[in-house]
């Protein structure tokens, strides 16, 4: 039996990500990554968590493995699984393992998503033990001092199905996220996308009206990548109503009445 992993240095981003802080979640996240500490972020989709942990990854010099989950996300899809290579069996380690054996930053997106069954495994990395079971080939990974696992998830899509149990949240620091206030979010799509401060502002306009119509026919108003998305389109010459009906409205619902109502907004603004 051989056992196969990907190259760590592979996950480093070597570019800063551009990310604008809102308030102490910098200060906060490297507090408890120099103490060990498991962090849990939270916030509606979009907000900037994945963004905030490019950065983080990008600032503490550290490769990122990220992970999406969603139900069938198996226990093997994380920590590893037994694969037939050129007539011989070869262990090759999941996302999880990596992480842990290079000293990676591990951020399962949206943990929620994943089967209970499966978050369990993650229970003793995220304690005192630091520590990744590995039932499949009898062995025990200790994390090395640089490891650090984050998970994130959108609190506004709970259910009783879909929930972070206590006995998986309560081991985490928790950092709260939320969208940018109006001048904070205007500036970070001129600074992602390069159109006009005018136009931007009406995007976030646009964005504060959708947000208003949440649990009135919309599950989500629009985000902060939706906007981005949509200014894009502006810079390439497409007309702004235009990009707010593809890039935000369609996104967010197919009800007709909905991207009616949603299209009527944009053209009161542009």
């Amino acid at each position: 039996m051989q056992s196969k992993a990907l190259k760590p240095e592979e996950y480093f981003i070597e570019d800063e990500p551009f990310y604008q802080p809102v308030g102490d979640e910098i200060k906060i996240f490297e507090a408890a990554y120099r103490q060990s500490l498991p962090v849990l972020l939270k916030g509606p989709t979009g907000c900037g968590k994945t963004r905030f942990m490019e950065h983080m990854a990008w600032r503490l010099k550290r490769p990122l493995i990220t992970v999406s989950c969603h139900d069938d996300l198996t226990a093997s899809d994380l920590v590893g699984r037994f694969l037939i290579s050129g007539g011989e069996t070869v262990w090759v380690d999941g996302p999880l393992a990596r992480s842990v054996r290079n000293g990676a930053i591990c951020y399962l997106d949206e943990i929620v998503e994943a089967r209970k069954d499966t978050t369990v495994v993650i229970h003793p990395l995220a304690d005192d033990r630091r520590v990744l079971p590995m039932e499949k080939v009898g062995e025990i990974i200790e994390a090395t001092p640089e490891f650090c696992l984050a998970i994130s998830y959108n609190p506004g899509y709970q259910s009783v199905m879909k929930d972070l149990k206590q006995s998986t949240r309560q081991r985490f620091v928790a950092l709260e996220f939320d969208y940018p206030d109006a001048a904070l979010e205007a500036e970070i799509i001129i600074r992602e996308t390069g159109i006009e401060a005018a136009t931007a502002n009406l995007l976030v306009k646009f964005a504060h009206m959708t947000r208003d119509l949440k649990g009135s026919g919309l599950d989500e108003g629009a985000s902060t990548r939706l906007l981005v998305h949509a200014a894009k389109l502006i810079h390439e010459g497409i007309a702004p109503v235009t990009a707010c009906r593809t890039a935000i409205s369609q996104a967010l619902t197919d009800d007709a009445d909905m991207m009616v109502a949603m299209h009527e907004l944009s053209s009161s603004l542009f």
